[in-house]
C-alpha cells in the first residue's frame, strides 16, 4: 500500500494507493481562500467537510479499522454522484472535480483495509528528519555511515510516534525497541501506582 501526495510519478507504481487526504484538504482551502465569492466551488469544498468529518470522527473512535470504516462507502459515493459528477460554471469547480474523479479509486482505499492511514503525515515527519541529516553532513558521507544514521533516525521517529524519549532508549542499553517498550511500559506502570 502506498500512501502518497499528488505527485504525478506516483500513478505509474503498481501498488494499491491512498492519496493523502491533508493534501487535498490543504489545495482546497487554499484556493477557497483565494476565491472566497465562488459559490459553486465554496459549495464543492463544504461538501468534501462534510464527508470527510464523520469519517474522521470514526478513525478517533474507532482506529483505522475497515469493518468500522466501510460504512462511510456510500456517502463517499453519493458524494461522487452528487457533487463531483455534474459540471457547473466554475473554473475552479470543474478543476477540482476533475482531480477527483482522476483520484476517486485512491482518496478511500483507506476504508476498505485495516491499518491504511488517511494522510502521509508520518512519512513526510520521517522525511524531514532525513532532509535536515542531509543538511548537516552535506555530501560527506559514505554509504555505511548514512545506513547507520539513517538507522538511528528510523529508531527515533518510531519511539517519538510512540511518546517516547529517545535518549531514554539509548540509556537504556538496550537493543530492542520492543524489549524496551516492554519494559519501559512496566515501569511506566509502577510509577502510576506508587
Amino acid at each position: 500500500m502506498l500512501v502518497s501526495d499528488f505527485y504525478p510519478a506516483y500513478e505509474s507504481v503498481p501498488y494499491v494507493q491512498q492519496r493523502c487526504l491533508i493534501h487535498l484538504i490543504r489545495d482546497l482551502n487554499e484556493d477557497l481562500f483565494k476565491n472566497p465569492f465562488d459559490q459553486e466551488y465554496k459549495g464543492l469544498v463544504e461538501a468534501f467537510g462534510e464527508l470527510l468529518r464523520p469519517i474522521i470522527a470514526t478513525v478517533d473512535r474507532r482506529g483505522l479499522r475497515a469493518r468500522f470504516l466501510r460504512k462511510h462507502k456510500k456517502d463517499v459515493r453519493r458524494f461522487f454522484r452528487n457533487i463531483v459528477a455534474p459540471n457547473g460554471q466554475s473554473e475552479l469547480a470543474r478543476k477540482y472535480r476533475v482531480r477527483l474523479r482522476k483520484n476517486e479509486t485512491r482518496l478511500f482505499t483507506f476504508l476498505d483495509y485495516d491499518g491504511v492511514p488517511w494522510n502521509n503525515n508520518n512519512a513526510e515527519n520521517a522525511i524531514k528528519g532525513f532532509a535536515t541529516l542531509r543538511q548537516v553532513i552535506g555530501g560527506s558521507s559514505t554509504e555505511k555511515g548514512l545506513k547507520e544514521s539513517l538507522r538511528l533516525l528510523s529508531i527515533a521517529q518510531t519511539l517519538r510516534n510512540r511518546n517516547v524519549s529517545f535518549l531514554e532508549f539509548l540509556r537504556s542499553g538496550r537493543v530492542s525497541i520492543s524489549e524496551f517498550l516492554g519494559g519501559h511500559q512496566c515501569s511506566e506502570a509502577s510509577r502510576r501506582r506508587g
